[in-house]
């Protein structure tokens, strides 16, 4: 049985987990990406983790000023006096000084010197890890590609000989791809920033499979943050499917009890009709039996809501005083889903949070950064991995307005759903009133009928079945002809 290869961490968690753990020891990696992605500061993350264990490392700069260098980054919180630098960038006094030759000088005057510089600083330092900033640079001190390859294969055994783990970064124009440079290193990281995101991959890695799926990162004030593609399957809990009742008798009798744990609900209905407070419902119910809940507002501000579900009725100040509730105003375009996948899975496995609801799935789909032809794929995987560790989801979904042809579902998403409770406005006998029935339900039954729906100071109320009317659906109803 042959053993797991020694792992190093690159220094960021999410990347780590995309690589079952880290880098793997005495190889080289190629980071590649457009200017600006983070290439460097993934190395400087990668030499930091090495400093935390105590290791040496060493950072062979070959293009950057080396005081803008360490300056860049100071600003993202990188200690780096514990940090060894070989500093082969070009100073002014290329510019400035009289040479005998060419300004842009010649691969045979600059290349030997050069590398002997680097031989002897890492013989001296002895690295454990090394970074080396951008290994393009070493291209314009070769005669051409081919003597370019060679020297790099070279270079990159010579490191690995003195027992160090390489990451060397590149540039990348449309006139000099570097397409060769990940044949020659045993893994890639690649960086990609486009309109509709930030994302990272690993098309290359020797030794190891790596974590599939569509990852994405972002940079602020403490660096690299990596959130990679949630995977359902890698989650499991034991839990009882027992209904989650909403204490409102008239809709438990509805869902013949309330709706399960580990199951995902969809609200559905045109605007206006209650989704909102129906879902927090639920949330009230479960702060009642001590447990947690989060919601999670899309389409609405945190302070609106608040005030508006005190007015019905829904002690929701005093959930969140005590606790029980937390409410999250996600902000437009500040997060992925990756990254907001990332933050319900923290709230889950701190706080043993049982409900969570997502207000509501238009809003999902036009805050949350992203291609948006993934975002039910993603919206089903966090629905698929709340439901495997026994919380129950409930997703709030807008529907056309009340005068259109019934929809379930906007969007065709209903196949997200365990359960389908959906809304209606009504036109009868020349007053607007609102209906509310269950569609689905796939571990109990249920009852068929429709009930009149209502929203009152004192919270929801629900009536007797509605078995005098027909044409319900179409918003216009008729009374049944009692003949």
């Amino acid at each position: 049985m042959t053993s797991e290869p020694a792992r190093l961490s690159t220094g960021i968690d999410g990347l780590d987990s995309i690589l079952h753990g880290g880098l793997i020891e005495e190889r080289s990696y190629m980071v590649r990406g457009p200017p600006g992605a983070g290439k460097t500061i993934l190395g400087f993350h990668f030499l930091l983790a090495g400093v935390e264990r105590g290791e040496r490392v060493l950072f062979i700069n070959l293009e950057e000023d080396l005081d803008d260098l360490k300056a860049n980054a100071a600003s993202l919180g990188f200690e780096t006096d514990d940090v060894d630098f070989l500093d082969l960038s070009p100073s002014a006094d290329v510019f400035t000084e009289d040479e005998s030759y060419d300004v842009f000088p010649t691969a045979e005057v600059e290349q030997q010197p050069l590398t002997e510089e680097i031989v002897e600083r890492v013989r001296a330092v002895e690295p454990e890890r090394v970074v080396v900033d951008p290994l393009t640079q070493l291209r314009y001190l070769t005669s051409g590609e081919y003597q370019f390859r060679k020297q790099v294969v070279g270079f990159m055994r010579f490191l690995q000989d003195q027992g160090a783990t390489v990451l060397f970064t590149t540039q990348e124009t449309d006139a000099v791809p570097t397409d060769d440079l990940q044949f020659i290193s045993d893994g890639a990281v690649a960086f990609d920033i486009g309109s509709d995101g930030q994302f990272v991959s690993v098309p290359k890695f020797r030794g190891s499979p790596t974590r599939s799926g569509q990852h994405t990162f972002r940079i602020d004030d403490a660096g690299m943050h990596v959130y990679p593609e949630l995977q359902p399957s890698d989650y499991a809990a034991e839990y009882a499917l027992e209904p989650l009742p909403t204490g409102v008798p008239e809709v438990d009798d509805l869902l013949h009890g309330g709706i399960e744990r580990g199951t995902t609900t969809i609200i559905s209905g045109p605007t206006g009709v209650g989704k909102t407070t129906l879902g927090t419902q639920f949330t009230s119910a479960a702060a009642d039996r001590g447990e947690r809940s989060v919601i999670y507002l899309f389409e609405e501000n945190e302070d609106t809501f608040l005030a508006r579900s005190e007015a019905v009725g829904i002690p929701v100040a005093e959930m969140v005083e005590r606790g029980t509730l937390h409410v999250e105003e996600v902000d437009a375009l500040e997060q992925s889903p990756q990254e907001f996948a990332e933050s319900v899975r923290d709230e889950v496995a701190t706080n043993g949070t049982s409900i969570v609801m997502v207000d509501g799935v238009a809003g999902y789909r036009l805050t949350l950064q992203g291609r948006e032809s993934q975002t039910n794929k993603h919206l089903h995987a966090l629905g698929k991995y709340l439901n495997n560790v026994g919380v129950a989801t409930i997703l709030v979904d807008e529907t056309a307005e009340f005068h259109s042809d019934f929809r379930a579902t906007s969007e065709n998403i209903s196949y997200l759903a365990d359960n389908v409770v959906f809304l209606r406005h009504l036109e009868l006998q020349g007053e607007l009133t609102k209906a509310i029935g269950i569609l689905k339900k796939r571990t109990s039954d249920f009852e068929r009928t429709l009930r009149p729906y209502g929203i009152t100071s004192d919270g929801i109320e629900v009536g007797e079945p509605l078995t005098d009317l027909r044409g319900i659906m179409t918003g216009t109803p008729e009374i049944r002809d009692q003949k």
